[in-house]
């Protein structure tokens, strides 16, 4: 009786861990307080369980390097000028404190990635039904389900598209439903062609594609083509060329035909890229904007090519060689913090140390679907390299929308795969049989077992 009643807290504990730690990686549209930063819901979760982990894990030597070469070039910077100490700081606790966080997410659950996945695909089926919610309500007419600014106090509705919002869920913007969610339309367009039920039903798989494409986020167009580029490598892309170039082309003219926002963006990006001048009221600010932000980020590199400027310092980079600077007009210095891209503020404020780094892990934790082995490794391998790419392309914050989760993730589901290949068990396996419990298929032994059977009676 008590090891039952002892085993119901237990579970009860890890259901509300589970709820915290996926809630910091789907609501950052809630803000405490912005001066002297944004203090978004997801660092309060960071302060509440980051202790707790800390008390029960080591830390992980690997990370600490990563992380002491970049706080001491960093100081190095901040004496050269290059950067100031408060946006050090600002920018390097909160990136320590993520990725610590969520590898020690990884390690409370027993380095259980295929549950930790599918607990994401769960987050993301919620919040596109929430989706769903908003766009029908818009179309009736009913503002509280679909202006969420009564609870939410950071963002609200984004008009445009083709049926006059432009879906954003419990997301600050469009761009940011597409880029968390793009993992699981990964799985949902797979789901569908392949006919298969990965932990999402087929109405469930259709729900996040419609929600998804409901975005109208050119970066979420940008997820459906890296889509089916990741399912035609590992399906055969000889074998299906033939259906994936037509409909790569079809797709491409119905988005720039169709969607204004589409056709703008891209016409202004292949102009500024090929030399064009920039045209006040002709050329897309967004466009304009990356544009910008990638001559500040290639002539930061050229002048601090080893370790870039450190990290948090491109604001200062963009005082110095942005090409908006002369503008009077709002908005061309948007996004001046964090790059407007991932790969660009990794250039500008990491050198070649950081982006190196980042790249080595993208291309050498990479798993390719292997018909030998029926394992999921593949599947969720690249469903994360969906969203980094994407966060790569467009997406400057470092750690919003629990983006380390899913670098930690990929990481260790890849370490998991060559143990699978090596010894037959996943990383999981091994693990709880270090612990002298096997895991047997249909059973639910371990912690992450029982928490999932809580949040499934939610």
């Amino acid at each position: 009786m008590r090891d039952q009643l002892l085993q119901k807290a237990e579970s009860k504990n890890q259901l509300w861990i589970v709820i915290f730690i996926y809630l910091s990686i789907f609501i950052n549209s809630y803000v405490f307080f912005t001066s002297p930063f944004e203090f978004y819901f997801g660092y309060l979760i960071y302060i509440v369980l980051l202790p707790v982990f800390m008390f029960r894990y080591q830390f992980n030597r690997s990370l600490v390097f990563i992380f002491l070469t970049l706080l001491v070039t960093g100081i190095f910077n901040i004496v050269l000028g290059n950067n100031t100490v408060a946006l050090f700081v600002k920018v390097f606790a909160g990136l320590v404190m993520a990725y610590f966080f969520y590898y020690y997410v990884i390690l409370e659950f027993e380095y259980n990635i295929e549950q930790l996945f599918k607990w994401y695909l769960l987050g993301s089926y919620i919040v596109c039904v929430i989706g769903l919610i908003q766009f029908i309500s818009f179309q009736i007419g009913f503002t509280p389900g679909y202006d969420y600014s009564w609870v939410l106090n950071k963002g609200g509705v984004v008009r445009g598209g083709n049926f006059g919002i432009r879906v954003n869920s419990v997301f600050t913007e469009p761009t940011y439903l597409a880029s968390t969610v793009s993992a699981a339309f990964f799985v949902a367009v797979y789901n569908l062609f392949r006919r298969e039920n990965y932990y999402l039903s087929k109405f469930q798989s259709l729900l996040i594609i419609v929600v998804f494409i409901l975005s109208f986020s050119s970066l979420g167009q940008t997820g459906v083509f890296l889509t089916f580029i990741f399912l035609a490598v590992n399906f055969g892309l000889a074998r299906y060329i033939i259906i994936l170039v037509p409909a790569a082309i079809v797709l491409f003219n119905v988005l720039y035909t169709n969607v204004s926002d589409f056709r703008e963006r891209y016409d202004g990006l292949t102009t500024l890229f090929s030399g064009g001048d920039f045209r006040l009221g002709k050329t897309h600010g967004s466009s304009y904007i990356l544009y910008n932000n990638y001559h500040v980020a290639t002539e930061n590199f050229k002048t601090n090519f080893l370790f870039g400027g450190g990290i948090g310092s491109h604001p200062v980079a963009f005082e110095k060689y942005s090409l908006a600077k002369g503008m009077k007009v709002y908005g061309f210095n948007l996004n001046s913090a964090d790059a407007n891209s991932m790969l660009l503020r990794l250039i500008s404020e990491t050198g070649i140390f950081g982006t190196g780094l980042f790249l080595f892990i993208v291309f050498k934790c990479y798993v390719r679907r292997n018909s030998h082995y029926d394992t999921s490794h593949w599947l969720i391998s690249n469903a994360i390299l969906v969203m980094i790419m994407l966060n790569l392309f467009r997406q400057g914050h470092y750690f919003l929308n629990g983006f380390p989760f899913f670098v930690i993730l990929y990481y260790f589901n890849w370490k998991s795969y060559h143990l699978y290949l090596d010894t037959g068990r996943t990383l999981y396996e091994q693990t709880m049989e270090d612990r002298g419990i096997v895991v047997k298929e249909g059973e639910d032994e371990s912690s992450a077992g029982h928490a999932e059977e809580a949040v499934a009676k939610v």
